[in-house]
């Protein structure tokens, strides 16, 4: 099964596919998640950038093509996004994501059979460290030894997006 995650903003989006083999998860571990971290395969991380100077329209234009790319390349079964939460202190922010939100899910209905599947960050730390309330740092460094890279993810939308495919892997192996 291939699994794109992506971590939306409107100046960086964060990608990752992986490809995750359908193991049933380990009954050692509590069921949710496999002892054999090897199961999981990165075929492609990166970001997509924008420019503050751009307008609007061709950020999110050059979102949707560049997304579209990675789609048609890959041809994942399931693109996932983390739900939208903001603070009141953060409200344009969370505007911009809601503009890049849109556009990524625009991207995913426009191809047949690709799922588009949200889940809350607290959800996605809980599935891939163990812990809801990791930080940052935590989640790089659990994804870097899931998929056995030689250096962390960088920026932290990388790791995010691919944390976002790596616990959606594991909870879909949960509910098998």
């Amino acid at each position: 099964m291939r699994i794109l995650g992506v971590d939306p903003g409107l100046g960086i989006t964060g990608y990752g596919v992986i490809e995750a083999d359908k193991t049933p998860p380990s009954k050692e571990l509590g069921g949710s998640i496999p002892v054999d971290k090897g199961q999981f395969k990165l075929l492609e991380a990166g970001i997509i950038k924008s420019s503050s100077r751009q307008a609007l329209p061709e950020r999110l234009s050059r979102l949707y093509k560049a997304l579209s790319d990675i789609i048609r390349q890959y041809k994942p079964s399931s693109l996932i996004l983390e739900t939208l939460y903001s603070h009141y202190k953060h409200q344009m922010t969370a505007i911009a994501m809601a503009h890049a939100r849109g556009v990524i899910a625009l991207c995913a209905g426009n191809f047949a059979r690709l799922n588009l599947v949200n889940y809350s960050a607290k959800r996605v730390k809980k599935a891939v460290t163990g812990n809801g309330n990791a930080s940052k740092m935590q989640v790089a460094r659990t994804v870097q030894g899931i998929l056995k890279l030689k250096k962390l993810p960088d920026p932290y939308d990388v790791s995010d997006a691919l944390a976002l495919s790596l616990a959606h892997a594991y909870i879909m192996q949960g509910r098998k």
